[in-house]
């Protein structure tokens, strides 16, 4: 991987600017001809810095609720140690062989955290990616590990950064589906896929510790909500099994519940370990013309 960040050179993602009303296409800013500042700026002047570890915060006052939205930095290494654990990585295998995509094809993952589906995806097939979350903590540790992908803080509730039409692919592994701007930023032909927690997943976990130990669906709510703007083109399953300790499971209440509740938590120092179920619903949509 470059030593230079994806935002650090002339060659940028399809960025858009994020304050309302605007949406003009993000560049570099040229101190003079070749010298590149450290900043996106738009046609009409609205600038961004870019921050020291190579990401930007496109953020305006009225996209968050907290001046620290998003995932603390307690979540996110909760979810960096089930990483290392090699927790997702039968999920993330699956969703790399899914989401082929040439090299150099622009794509997108709202919702990335610290990006390690990204990371993988763009490995293995080498997209110009973009990968954007609300948590400017989950952003700064994948941009500091992660150089050739683009990372930006954004909330993806809201109007997404991107240009229209601009993308071959659009990702929501862990992230928000809006389904609008979904369809607005894919380019004709592109795809969107996105990742529904199987019935199944966690169950056990929901058993040990919630009392709630029956398989929930949530496909056919998604593909409900999704109706309007996009068709199911594909849908496959991934699942693993994984032995978590009582800090691997600490970890998977912190980064999936935000934390448990005193009875919870009560129930998971209780035990010594616990083997649960990780398992996905891939849903692969074209947008509706």
């Amino acid at each position: 991987m470059s030593e230079a960040g994806a935002l650090e050179g002339s060659r940028l993602a399809p960025l858009a600017c994020g304050v309302r009303g605007c949406g003009l296409a993000l560049a570099r800013v040229e101190r003079a001809p070749g010298a590149l500042e450290r900043r996106l700026a738009c046609a009409q002047g609205h600038s961004f810095d870019l921050a020291r570890s190579g990401y930007c915060n496109l953020l305006q006052p009225n996209d968050r609720r907290s001046l620290d939205a998003g995932d603390s930095a307690e979540q996110v290494a909760a979810r960096t140690r089930l990483h290392a654990r090699g927790a997702d990585a039968e999920l993330v295998r699956a969703l790399v062989e899914l989401a082929r995509v040439e090299r150099g094809a622009p794509i997108l993952e709202v919702g990335c955290g610290p990006g390690f589906a990204l990371e993988a995806l763009a490995r293995e097939h080498g997209p110009l990616a973009l990968g954007l979350d609300l948590s400017a903590h989950a952003i700064d540790a994948a941009a500091r590990r992660v150089r050739d992908v683009a990372w930006v803080v954004a909330n993806a509730d809201r109007r997404l950064p991107v240009l229209d039409g601009a993308l071959e692919l659009v990702l929501s592994v862990t992230g928000p589906k809006n389904w609008p701007e979904f369809r607005r930023v894919l380019a004709p032909g592109g795809r969107a896929i996105v990742a529904v927690p199987a019935a199944d997943d966690l169950i056990e976990l929901r058993e040990s510790l919630l009392g709630e130990g029956r398989p929930t669906e949530r496909v056919e709510a998604t593909l409900a909500a999704a109706g309007a703007d996009f068709e199911l083109v594909q849908r496959s399953s991934a699942r693993t099994r994984v032995e978590l300790d009582r800090a691997g499971l600490a970890d998977l209440l912190l980064a999936t519940y935000r934390g448990a509740r005193r009875r919870e938590a009560e129930r998971a120092d209780a035990l010594e370990s616990l083997t649960v179920t990780l398992a996905v619903d891939w849903l692969v949509l074209a947008p509706r013309r």
